[in-house]
């Protein structure tokens, strides 16, 4: 049996796309220090990134704050965050020019646990909008990775099988997400995951660079 062909690209956008670590980090401390809370590394707040802004908030505040003050905190946080979104987010290297190639050739959509307001501020700095058929972000409801239910949307809105798609990502979360949709993925290993978490990802294609990347995407 033929494998079915990849008609269709979903971008994950944190530790993919972009490096927003900086700014993602500058957010959560600003929001710490407005509740008397000591700033954390930027080591420490890698860790608790991947799995939506709430969820961020939850881990920054140690894990149960209550639902009072996580509602109070994430306000805060998204306050503070969409501002400077942009402030110290860089492309990775490779990343732009790849995204304008591969618009040309076939439908991209971008699936992201961040709150959609933000990531179309960062799409549209960066130029990258018209390159994307849709944008699901993790405030859209149901939507949030490792729920397939974000990449099942997008293979409905391009009349796809989700086999047809190819999810682009970089972490454990991202592959679930693949494999509970039945799309293919390939993993980037720039992103935000630790080399140990990366090295406990087994049977899936690799791209340590863009160049690779390119190549895997080409089939």
């Amino acid at each position: 049996m033929t494998a079915p062909a990849l008609r269709a690209i979903v971008f994950d956008l944190d530790g993919t796309l972009i490096d927003s670590r900086h700014d993602l980090a500058e957010a959560v401390n600003r929001t710490r220090r407005d509740l008397g809370l000591p700033g954390l590394e930027l080591a420490q707040v890698m860790g608790m990134v991947g799995r939506g802004a709430r969820e961020l908030v939850r881990r920054a505040l140690g894990g149960d704050p209550g639902e009072a003050l996580l509602e109070r905190a994430l306000a805060a946080f998204l306050a503070h965050y969409e501002p400077i979104c942009t402030e110290r987010t860089r492309p990775y290297p490779g990343v732009p020019e790849l995204l304008a190639e591969e618009a040309g050739k076939r439908p991209l959509a971008l699936l992201t646990n961040k709150p959609e307001r933000a990531t179309r501020r960062i799409l549209e700095h960066f130029g990258w909008t018209s390159h994307f058929r849709h944008v699901i972000g993790g405030d859209t409801p149901g939507a949030r990775k490792p729920s397939p239910d974000g990449l099942l949307e997008i293979a409905r809105r391009l009349d796809l099988a989700p086999r047809e798609l190819i999810l682009v990502g970089d972490s454990p979360i991202d592959l679930e997400t693949a494999a509970a949709a039945g799309a293919s993925f390939v993993l980037v290993e720039w992103g935000f995951p630790s080399a140990a978490e990366r090295a406990a990802i087994s049977g899936v294609p690799r791209a340590a660079d863009v160049a690779t990347l390119r190549r895997r995407l080409a089939g």
